[in-house]
């Protein structure tokens, strides 16, 4: 089965950082973009950053943009979430998944596949 699995959420305080990591069970990363989403309580599940295969390229929300940081490790099959600067409204489950294709489209996240179960993350004082 080919699946994603995240790890490294907790809680943190304002201000505050986090990495994230997503790990396939599988397959290997290094032939698709890979993307970040995440959803709060009662709310729809949002991209926050993607990363292309081919040339590195990412993508943010605007939301994250400038405090989040997405890289990846393909010797590693992992790729990378840094968190700085962050908010209480950053609280949410945070899942990657995987592009069909090299193209990261955050939009398009019905398109996404490879599922993880997500990991929490609490930005709280």
């Amino acid at each position: 089965q080919l699946q994603l699995v995240e790890s490294g959420g907790g809680l943190v305080q304002p201000g505050g950082s986090l990495r994230l990591s997503c790990a396939p069970s599988g397959f290997r990363l290094q032939y698709f973009a890979i993307g970040w989403f995440r959803q709060a309580p009662g709310k729809e599940r949002e991209g926050v950053s993607c990363i292309r295969s081919t040339d590195g390229s990412t993508t943010y929300a605007d939301s994250v943009k400038g405090r989040f940081t997405i890289s990846r490790d393909n010797a590693k099959n992992t790729v990378y979430l840094q968190m700085d600067s962050m908010k209480p409204e950053d609280t949410a489950t945070y899942y990657c998944a995987r592009s069909p294709s090299d193209a990261c489209v955050l939009s398009a996240k019905t398109l996404f596949g490879s599922w993880g179960q997500g990991t929490q993350v609490t930005v709280s004082s």
